[in-house]
């Protein structure tokens, strides 16, 4: 859905494109003798396929040719690392897992990162991503605006108009910041512009307390909460404007245990992970992190960033530390700047990531027809979580049914806690996956075959270079082989 202008209609993608074509026009425009670069991208870690197929076909009609997509909170990592330089290695030690926690003013995003290896020899491996928020301090903003409004209409001002709710939001966020920045202040005063045909336009005051910020910003949006409280996931209305779907839990730290719930039963599912952390777990609900990296604009209030270390620490019942050096500002821009240096020299340390869930691809079961009832649908799985670029499954031993020469229907699937799952393993339903994108293609038979006709394929599956996830259908006896493919993956 996209916005109107003038009766015309602006989608997404044309917004995308003219953005990245204005900073490439820019770029040129300083750098004239530049020939040719890497364009890094970066997404929110949690951007679904779709979002990441557009953005990646947004970067192609700007003239940014096969760009690359990078998870915002590695790019913010990649920034920290470059910052630390060789003294990173002091604040980290083999088995820590890291929390990257970037809150910004419109998403709030999660990943956790693995220190493994030997002291002297540490890597780095991406181990989970989040669910994509439209959570961050846009929302404080605006209910810090509505608390702010309610006590102006209980003076007995007049209700503000639209025009005017919207200047008191950007006052609300300037003297919120301050309140958040400057512990010796109490109060910070607002003055919101009346639209009086006057010569002289008069204004409305009012103030932003501390009490307010800490009851709202603070204890409305990062709680402290007990490890098991998760958050809600639908309102209460049975029908919704359609629109963006905005977190319908305003309390990020219910979502922080969340995710770092379903980390744990991700890493639980999988002895290879397990193996690979080289750690015992509690009987904690949550895997909690040894330290925290923040990143976005929310972070740069200290009593947020202590609020949330807080939070964490009382889940573990010991002390979890903040990665010193962040940039929570500028952070991700740096990030891609040294990704795509480090993928031109290949000098440098390369956070492992792959695919950041399991994916799969729907089956009817092969069952006896029944009046009323449709074949249950089975899930292949066809990349594993953690699969890297340039790799290839071969399912084999295993050979399906593949209808074609008329419109047929694929269901994709994903997981983001089955980590254990393995090419070729086939779940008896979808009850537990998350329907991630649905293809209604016509594959066409072969040369002598009949439409409608099934074939027998065996299947073969590849993660490119580029984080596509393609399926290939083989039928031997013809020597025939069709593709699906769509992006699975951020570098």
């Amino acid at each position: 859905m996209g916005q109107h202008h003038g009766g015309t209609q602006t989608l997404p993608l044309d917004v995308s494109r003219e953005l990245l074509q204005h900073l490439l026009a820019s770029l040129r425009a300083s750098q004239p003798d530049l020939d040719s670069a890497t364009a890094v991208l970066t997404v929110p870690a949690s951007f679904d396929e779709a979002a990441r197929g557009l953005t990646l076909e947004a970067a192609s009609q700007a003239g940014l040719g096969d760009a690359i997509l990078l998870e915002e909170p590695q790019a913010a990592f990649y920034a920290w690392l470059e910052n630390q330089g060789s003294d990173w290695r002091k604040q980290v030690q083999s088995g820590d897992i890291l929390l990257v926690c970037d809150v910004g003013g419109g998403t709030a995003d999660f990943s956790l990162i693995a220190v493994t290896g030997k002291e002297g020899n540490l890597s780095l491996e991406r181990m989970a991503v989040g669910e994509h928020l439209l959570l961050g301090g846009d929302n404080m903003d605006l209910a810090l605006a509505h608390d702010v409004s309610e006590s102006l209409s209980q003076l007995g001002s007049a209700a503000l108009d639209e025009w005017q709710f919207l200047a008191l939001i950007q006052a609300v966020r300037s003297a919120k910041e301050a309140l958040l920045s400057d512990p010796s202040l109490n109060d910070v005063p607002i003055a919101i512009p009346s639209r009086s045909r006057r010569l002289v336009a008069s204004t409305l005051s009012t103030t932003l307390t501390r009490e307010q910020v800490d009851r709202i910003a603070i204890d409305g949006f990062f709680p402290i909460v007990e490890p098991t409280d998760m958050p809600l996931h639908r309102r209460a209305g049975g029908l919704r404007e359609s629109g963006l779907p905005y977190a319908a839990d305003p309390a990020i730290s219910k979502h922080l245990a969340r995710f770092l719930s379903r980390a744990k039963a991700n890493i639980l599912s999988s002895p290879q992970l397990q193996e690979t952390l080289g750690t015992t777990f509690d009987a904690s609900p949550l895997l909690i992190p040894d330290a925290v990296l923040f990143n976005g604009g929310v972070f740069n209030a200290p009593p947020l960033r202590h609020r949330v270390i807080e939070q964490l620490s009382r889940w573990a019942g010991r002390a979890v530390r903040e990665l010193e050096g962040a940039r929570p500002d500028h952070a991700v821009a740096l990030g891609a700047a040294v990704y795509a240096r480090l993928r031109a020299t290949g000098h440098g340390l390369r956070i492992k990531s792959g695919t950041a869930r399991s994916y799969y691809v729907g089956m009817e079961s092969s069952a006896m027809a029944v009046p009323g009832r449709r074949p249950a649908i089975k899930a292949l799985c066809v990349a594993p979580q953690g699969m890297e670029e340039g790799s290839h499954h071969d399912i084999a031993g295993q050979e399906f049914l593949l209808y074609t020469g008329e419109p047929s229907e694929f269901r994709f699937f994903q997981s983001e806690v089955r980590a254990g799952d393995h090419a070729g393993q086939i779940l008896p339903d979808t009850t537990d996956l998350e329907e991630s994108a649905n293809l209604v293609i016509e594959i066409p038979p072969p040369p002598g075959h009949t439409p409608g006709e099934e074939l027998p394929v065996h299947l073969e599956t590849t993660v490119t270079e580029l984080g596509n996830l393609e399926l290939h259908f083989a039928h031997p006896p013809s020597g025939e082989r069709w593709k699906l493919a769509f992006n699975v993956r951020l570098q």
